[in-house]
């Protein structure tokens, strides 16, 4: 089963097209260390306003779906669920229904309360990979949940409910005395250990569904997690990476499959534990993205864990964002153009406690 992962658009990528997205990013992180200067969008050549209503102009299509425009048009169960998240935070429930339509009628699987990870409009079969993508499907119950409380609607509260139920019967596992979360239904389990990605441990989803269902239900979960975060320190830095492997109650190493990197997307990682009002968990980020603006250079857009590698490139827009939310510093001013970026500038605005 094909392993979802946020890598896949950068790792075919030649290393021209490569520096060519790094210029909206070394003018992002300008921006976010010197007093949220305004950055400017490098294929338009015009500012943005960073507002859900100029990321939806740009990435919501008119039937409801959220286009990855640096995966070539491809959709995600993710990307919906940030769609969802995004348009409830801005009360747009016109947007929030067409997403959430077309994400039932394109995604959701008929055998389990989960969505497909993957739509590829140019494909015979859009959703050929029927895996699902956890973090995906727990920030899409997370908003079905909020958005049915205020706009009085029992059916996406009913299919919240399914969504939840479904992720902690199926998507969450117990070995090594550990509740592990699984990055999704399979792929993740073998002989040799449990593949997880520490930036799918979405704290406020999390917490949101330990208020609704009981602590219970979902506080072993979170305990673990939180555990797992805290053991996933690796490198002289002593950062999470991408995608790492679990063997024992306390051993975890870099996932052998995948680059050992702090990168694409373990910039979650910070972000999230920010929103879920856990920035203990990214201590050691927040001190070597310090170190790295206090020696006067951008932060690399990634860091091999193992060999201490940087990249030559800086964080994008989105990755300084996620830095100026942790460090409490300005955040780029304007939406950058790709998709990825954009949400996670999206996600880093977000309100705590949501």
């Amino acid at each position: 089963m094909t392993r979802h992962t946020r890598t896949e658009p950068f790792a075919a990528l030649p290393a021209l097209d490569r520096r060519k997205f790094t210029l909206g990013a070394m003018l992002a992180l300008t921006a976010a260390c010197n007093g949220g200067a305004q950055s400017r969008d490098p294929a338009r050549g015009t500012s943005r306003m960073l507002t859900w209503t100029a990321y939806r102009d740009t990435y919501l299509m008119a039937d409801g779906r959220i286009i990855d425009t640096g995966n070539k048009g491809v959709s995600h169960s993710e990307g919906q669920s940030y769609g969802l998240i995004f348009a409830y935070n801005a009360n747009d429930r016109d947007s929030f229904e067409r997403i959430a339509r077309w994400t039932q009628e394109q995604l959701s699987r008929k055998d389990i309360a989960l969505h497909c990870w993957r739509y590829d409009p140019a494909a015979a079969d859009p959703v050929a990979d029927k895996n699902n993508a956890t973090d995906g499907d727990l920030v899409i119950a997370w908003a079905l949940h909020l958005a049915g409380k205020r706009w009085n609607r029992p059916d996406y509260i009913a299919r919240a409910a399914e969504i939840r139920a479904a992720i902690r019967s199926h998507c969450v596992i117990e070995r090594y005395g550990r509740h592990l979360l699984l990055p999704g239904l399979e792929g993740f389990v073998t002989g040799g250990g449990v593949t997880l990605n520490p930036s799918y441990f979405v704290w406020p989803a999390l917490d949101a569904f330990a208020r609704i269902d009981g602590a219970g239900v979902w506080g072993p979960v979170i305990d673990d997690c939180a555990q797992l975060l805290g053991l996933a320190r690796f490198g002289a830095r002593h950062l999470p990476c991408d995608w790492m492997t679990i063997s024992g109650p306390a051993q975890l190493a870099p996932a052998s499959d995948k680059p050992p990197r702090f990168g694409y997307d373990a910039i979650r990682v910070p972000l999230y534990a920010a929103l879920g009002n856990r920035k203990v968990l990214a201590a050691d980020i927040a001190a070597y993205w310090r170190a790295c603006l206090a020696g006067g250079r951008p932060i690399p857009a990634w860091v091999d864990v193992v060999t201490g590698e940087e990249a030559n490139y800086a964080l994008s827009n989105g990755g300084a964002a996620v830095a100026g939310l942790l460090l409490g510093t300005a955040q780029p001013a304007a939406l950058d153009n790709d998709y990825y970026a954009a949400s996670l500038q999206l996600l880093a605005k977000l309100p705590t406690g949501l």
